[in-house]
């Protein structure tokens, strides 16, 4: 009986044996930088912001790839105000979170608590934070202050780090937004969880600035302001599968606050939820701003006792502001409202206040379904709005 042994079978299992041993004998030396062994305690009480600085800065400025800061499980991580600083010496590094990390018990025991952001990434190539461990702000001092929300920090700030991945971790009460990406450029958003009181004031799930490229998908955000807000120079946006609520929904604003100029365009925003949110679909502009928002789409979206569902709020005040005279409009132009589905808590579904200055053009209101929860005929507004609409929406926008 011939023999069924190949000489050259046997050579790949020795090849693929011998990778894998310098695999993990890279990984067990000098690949993972693990916070204990840079004297982090793990015990929630210890302050641990040094030992994670540490462990940063050695890994940061080794060479080669694949370089791990390791947040191990089963511990307890208290950080004050830290900055990740890059650029760093390895085409790609990452932030594996396994373990719990949470901020000072109170306002009053951070070390600086006018700081803006608490945790910092600047500018990082390559950067991946992962893992099935959360991050907790202990957020509700600051906002049973009432502090500003100028003057809360942000729970994960991204500055100039491009090609960046998020991806599982889970956001708990933060004080002011929770994930800032600003000058960012091809970033992946994904599997994570952003979560707060439906009352807690500002805690915004994900605000995008300067920032280009960015993809956010298969996300759960519930918190007490908008789910997403994209601010000026929020271009080539996605925003796919996401449960948003409470809170108030995917905003593209405010824009030209204090007459500055403000550019949005190519946002897509298809296959989400609303579930209890104060807004769904809404794009919102200050009197007297300059700049534009174009080529924006929200498409296939599921409501549930929506308060309201499509707004285009061009008479944007916030608290605090008076009514002024408007001289000036951000241009609103081609933007779609398509495969709208659900309830609204009240019964006016769409409102689309536009600028007298600028009007709002090209905007599309195609197959929108959307009852009342207290059975009332629904009511449409449009102001200084021209495009195409269907169904029972004929009219309510102006023709060219």
């Amino acid at each position: 009986m011939k023999s069924s042994y190949h000489p050259h079978i046997m050579e790949i299992i020795v090849r693929v044996v011998f990778v894998l041993t310098l695999v993990n004998f890279g990984f067990l030396n000098g690949q993972v930088y693990d916070v204990l062994k840079f004297g982090a305690k793990g015990d929630g009480t210890t302050d641990d912001s040094e030992a994670f600085v540490e462990a940063w800065k050695a890994m940061c400025s080794s060479g080669g790839s694949n370089k791990t800061l390791l947040v191990p499980s089963d511990n307890t991580f208290l950080l004050q105000p830290l900055v990740f600083q890059g650029p760093c010496n390895s085409p790609s590094v990452q932030v594996q979170l396994e373990g719990k990390i949470v901020a000072p018990l109170n306002k009053a025991a951070w070390s600086d608590f006018k700081s803006y952001e608490w945790v910092s990434f600047n500018k990082i190539i390559g950067l991946t934070v992962l893992g099935s461990g959360t991050i907790n702000g202990r957020g509700s001092s600051f906002w049973e202050a009432n502090m500003p929300a100028s003057k809360r920090p942000t729970q994960l700030h991204f500055e100039g780090c491009n090609n960046l991945e998020i991806n599982g971790i889970t956001s708990f009460d933060s004080p002011r937004n929770h994930i800032s990406l600003t000058d960012c450029r091809q970033v992946k958003i994904t599997q994570i969880k952003l979560i707060a009181p439906g009352d807690s004031p500002n805690t915004d799930g994900i605000d995008i600035s300067t920032s280009t490229d960015v993809e956010i998908y298969d996300t759960i955000v519930g918190t007490g302001d908008d789910c997403v807000a994209l601010n000026s120079g929020s271009i080539n946006i996605s925003i796919a599968r996401m449960r948003c609520g409470p809170g108030h929904g995917i905003s593209v604003g405010s824009l030209g606050k204090d007459g500055e100029e403000s550019i949005v365009e190519n946002v897509q925003v298809t296959n989400c939820t609303f579930n209890d949110t104060n807004n769904g679909a809404r794009i919102k502009t200050w009197p007297n701003g300059k700049g534009y928002a174009r080529n924006i789409v929200f498409m296939d979206i599921m409501l549930t006792e929506t308060k309201n569902p499509i707004i285009i709020d061009q008479q944007y005040i916030d608290k605090g502001r008076i009514d002024v005279e408007e001289s000036s409009a951000v241009a609103i132009s081609n933007v779609t409202f398509t495969d709208f589905h659900g309830t609204s808590r009240q019964d006016e579904i769409i409102k689309i206040d536009c600028s007298e200055v600028t009007c709002c053009k090209d905007i599309v209101l195609d197959r929108i379904n959307i009852t009342t929860v207290d059975g009332n005929k629904p009511i449409v507004e449009c102001s200084n709005a021209y495009g195409n609409s269907t169904n029972a929406y004929d009219g309510c926008l102006k023709t060219q």
